[in-house]
C-alpha cells in the first residue's frame, strides 16, 4: 500500500493535476483496491468535519492581511527602508531581501505570499544594480520560507489543528528558530560575498538622517505584529480573533498609505479566495486520504515497521527527518504536512518527544522542501517574478540556504530548548 500511495502520488502530480484532487483520487483508489469497507460513504462526513473548525477561519484572515499590505504599497516601502539599514553588509541588497522577508513573515503567515511580495519589489533592483541572479533570487526564495515559521504562521495553525496542540505555544516556539534562521541566511550571505565579492553587488552606505527617516516605514509592520501576537498572549483574543482585528488594522494602514480603492479591495479579496480555496481543498483531500489510509491499515503497517527497527529515540527522529527530506523533493509542503501528521506525530510522541518541539522541527524540514526541486513552490514563485533567465539560477542560488536549514534542524535536535524555551517561560 505504501508503494501504491508513493507511486500514485508522483504519477498524478506529474500530470499537473491539482494537489487537492490528487489526494481525493488516492483516497478513492485505496477504497477500491485495499479496503473491504465502502469508505466512500464517509466522504461527506470527512469533508465536513475537516473544514468545520473555527481555528481554520484564521487562514483567510491572515492571507487577506498580507494581500492588503502588498497591494497598498506598504511592503514596497518596508523594503526600501530596510535597504537603507542593511545594504552596507557584504552582499548589499541581498540582505534587504532576507530582512524584508523576516518582517513580512511576521504578519503574513504564508511563505508563498512572502516570497511573491519580496520578489515583485526586489527583482527590478537586482537587474538595475547588476546583482548575481543566482544568489539574489535564492535569498528571496529562502527568505520567503520564514513566512511559515515566524508567527503568525498558517502552517503552524494547521499543525495545531491536526494535533490538538496549543497554537499560541506553537507561535512562541517558532519565534526564536525563525529569527535564528534569518540571521543564518544573513551570515551565509556575508561569508559567500566575502569569498566572492562579485556576487553581492555594490555595498551602499546611506546617511544617518536617511536611515532614521526610513524607520517610519517599518512602524506599520511592527505595530501589526505586536498587536496580533500581543493580543494572543495576553489572552485578549484567540488567533482567529487576532487575525480578524489585524485585517481591520491593515485596512486603516492601507488607507493612510495610499488610500483604499475598489480595485485594491477586489484584488485583495480575489487573491484571498484563490489561496484559501487551495489550502482548504488540500486539507479536505488529505483528511479523506488519511481516513482511507488508517481504515486500510497503513498507519498500523508504518508503526509496526518503525517499531520493528528497534531504534533509539535519537535514531528514530533521524529516520523521520530523512523521510521528510526525501518526501519534500516530490510533495507540495502543505500536503506533506497534512498527509503525514496523523501518522508520524503519534509515533514521535510515543518516543518521548514534545509535539510542540516536533512541530517546529517539521516546519524547518517543510521550509527546506519549499526551495528544493522539483516541486519547491518558492522556486517557481521567484522565477515567475523574474520573468527572464533560467530556473536553474534560482535552484542553485538556494543551495547555501538549504545548508543553513539543515544546520537549524540539527541544532533543534541537539538543543530542543531553542523551540521550547519561550513556551515554557510563558507558562
Amino acid at each position: 500500500m505504501i508503494t501504491y500511495v508513493s507511486v500514485g502520488l508522483l504519477a498524478l502530480l506529474s500530470l499537473s493535476i491539482p494537489v487537492g484532487i490528487v489526494l481525493f483520487l488516492l483516497g478513492f483508489g485505496i477504497d477500491v483496491f485495499f479496503s473491504p469497507f465502502p469508505l466512500i460513504k464517509g466522504l461527506g462526513q470527512m469533508v465536513w468535519s475537516s473544514s468545520n473548525s473555527a481555528t481554520l477561519i484564521a487562514i483567510p484572515f491572515f492571507v487577506l492581511l498580507g494581500e492588503i499590505l502588498v497591494r497598498s504599497g506598504v511592503a514596497a516601502r518596508t523594503y526600501e527602508a530596510l535597504d537603507r539599514w542593511v545594504s552596507w553588509l557584504p552582499g548589499g541588497l541581498v540582505h534587504a531581501n532576507v530582512a524584508t522577508s523576516t518582517m513580512f513573515s511576521a504578519i503574513s503567515g504564508s511563505s508563498v505570499a512572502t516570497a511573491a511580495t519580496v520578489a515583485t519589489v526586489a527583482m527590478p533592483q537586482a537587474e538595475r544594480l547588476g546583482y548575481d541572479p543566482k544568489l539574489f533570487s535564492g535569498a528571496i526564495a529562502a527568505g520567503g520560507t520564514l513566512g511559515i515559521m515566524i508567527p503568525p504562521s498558517i502552517n503552524l495553525i494547521v499543525y495545531g489543528f491536526l494535533t490538538q496542540s496549543s497554537i499560541p505555544q506553537l507561535f512562541l516556539a517558532g519565534l526564536l528558530p525563525g529569527i535564528l534562521l534569518a540571521v543564518g541566511f544573513i551570515v551565509i550571505t556575508v561569508i559567500i560575498c566575502l569569498i566572492r565579492p562579485d556576487l553581492g553587488g555594490e555595498r551602499r552606505v546611506f546617511p544617518l538622517s536617511q536611515m532614521l527617516g526610513a524607520l517610519v516605514h517599518l512602524l506599520p509592520i511592527i505595530f501589526l505584529f505586536t498587536m496580533i501576537i500581543g493580543t494572543i498572549y495576553k489572552g485578549w483574543a484567540t488567533p482567529t480573533e487576532a487575525a480578524a482585528v489585524g485585517v481591520a488594522v491593515a485596512f486603516v494602514i492601507a488607507g493612510f498609505a495610499s488610500g483604499i480603492s475598489f480595485k485594491m479591495i477586489s484584488d485583495s479579496l480575489l487573491g484571498t479566495i484563490k489561496v484559501t480555496s487551495m489550502i482548504m481543498l488540500v486539507v479536505m483531500g488529505a483528511s479523506f486520504l488519511n481516513f482511507t489510509l488508517s481504515s486500510a491499515g497503513l498507519g498500523r503497517e508504518l508503526k509496526d515497521f518503525l517499531e520493528g527497527l528497534g531504534l533509539s529515540p535519537l535514531a528514530f527522529i533521524l529516520v523521520v527527518v530523512m523521510i521528510y527530506v526525501v518526501l519534500g523533493f516530490f510533495i507540495e509542503t502543505l500536503s506533506l504536512m497534512v498527509v503525514t501528521i496523523p501518522i508520524i506525530v503519534p509515533l514521535v510522541v510515543a518516543q518521548g518527544y514534545d509535539p510542540i518541539w516536533f512541530g517546529i522541527l517539521m516546519i524547518v524540514l517543510i521550509e527546506m522542501a519549499l526551495i528544493t526541486p522539483p516541486v519547491g513552490l518558492n522556486l517557481y514563485v521567484v522565477q515567475g517574478a523574474r520573468k527572464s533567465g533560467k530556473m536553474s539560477d534560482v535552484m542553485i542560488g538556494s543551495i547555501p540556504f538549504v545548508c543553513v536549514m539543515l544546520i537549524m534542524a540539527a541544532a533543534l535536535i541537539a538543543f530542543p530548548q531553542l523551540a521550547l524555551y519561550l513556551p515554557s517561560a510563558l507558562n
